[in-house]
């Protein structure tokens, strides 16, 4: 009888010789296709199952012309990602595919990223936040279905999925002015995906408000250089700023803290919006307003654009764009200005 403790890795054949059937007839139980009895499938798999067989879907998936999985790319330790992600696996799941998973870090950059999901012939890609030039995402456009999510692209054959950044901050700032701030600031997020978008809507509802005075903040995409916006704001906040809107969440966070231990109450010495929405945002201690990004939306779509893309292939069809509306969540971190 055989041993599965002899070899390092149990393979097709060690579950052949243990259910005394052809390596075939085991491949063929495996790939669920016609051929086999239902007495030899379950003889098969209870084979499989005393020996702790892992069948490797990765050689499958190589061995055949469809592959069914669809690549992703996302920011390491970005929070909205990792909600998009969740929504993700929801939605290619019902459409019977499977993510591949290719993280960015500051030391893996976008451009491996997206090769390492080539190489695993996924049939099409999902980039989260992906700031590669629109040439370059054209030229990959052309080869495989691929949808930029959380970026507006203009290039041939690449989808868009992303919030509407502009009317987010329109929400943001309205609901400041609503309050009766009079002076708001923006913490920027400089060249990040949506950033410019956002400033846009920072000024336009300045504009609308009649003709409020704009203060641009470095701010960025971490807590840490929400942070460091904190200091330029307190320094100048003897006649500065009543309230930011942040460029997201986690700057919003890091902004809060800093500004709290330099003795200044959120929200009332200075109101506080982020956005996105993320789990954090939520906790007691925090309860930050902000504007929600629908993840599962978001999601949905892209995966829909995808499956367009799929069933379309070899026909020249112009790029889509799915633009989701956001939501303003109202927590405590604002207030009317100079409350005690």
């Amino acid at each position: 009888m055989l041993d599965p403790m002899a070899t390092d890795r149990i393979t097709m054949e060690d579950v052949a010789a243990r259910a005394g059937v052809s390596r075939a007839l085991v491949s063929i139980v495996f790939r669920g296709v016609p051929g086999a009895s239902e007495t030899t499938r379950e003889r098969v798999l209870a084979a499989a199952a005393e020996l702790d067989y892992r069948p490797d879907s990765r050689a499958s998936r190589l061995g055949r012309r469809r592959t069914r999985t669809l690549g992703v790319t996302f920011a390491v330790g970005a929070s909205f990602h990792g909600d998009l992600l969740q929504s993700l696996y929801t939605h290619a799941d019902a459409a019977g595919y499977e993510l591949v998973l290719s993280g960015v870090t500051a030391d893996r950059p976008e451009v491996p990223a997206v090769e390492t999901l080539l190489a695993e012939r996924c049939e099409g890609l999902i980039l989260i936040g992906c700031t590669l030039p629109a040439s370059h995402l054209a030229r990959i456009g052309a080869r495989l279905p691929l949808v930029s999510v959380l970026r507006a692209v203009r290039a041939d054959s690449v989808d868009v999925v992303r919030t509407d950044d502009a009317a987010g901050l329109r929400l943001a700032v309205g609901h400041l002015v609503g309050l009766g701030h009079q002076h708001i600031a923006l913490l920027d997020g400089g060249r990040a995906p949506g950033a410019t978008e956002r400033r846009r809507g920072y000024r336009s509802a300045l504009r609308q408000a009649g003709g409020l005075r704009e203060t641009l903040l470095p701010g960025g995409l971490t807590e840490l250089e929400g942070a460091a916006a904190a200091l330029g704001f307190t320094d100048r906040q003897s006649a500065g700023p009543t309230a930011v809107a942040a460029f997201n969440d986690r700057c919003a966070l890091g902004f809060i803290d800093n500004v709290r231990q330099h003795g200044l109450r959120v929200p009332a010495d200075v109101s506080v919006v982020g956005f996105d929405d993320i789990s954090q945002a939520a906790y007691p201690h925090v309860a930050l307003t902000t504007v929600r990004q629908d993840a599962d939306r978001l999601a949905a779509a892209a995966v829909k654009a995808v499956m367009a893309r799929l069933e379309t292939l070899g026909k020249p069809s112009p790029p889509t764009a799915s633009v989701i509306e956001p939501e303003l969540v109202v927590r405590s971190s604002t207030s009317p200005p100079g409350r005690n």
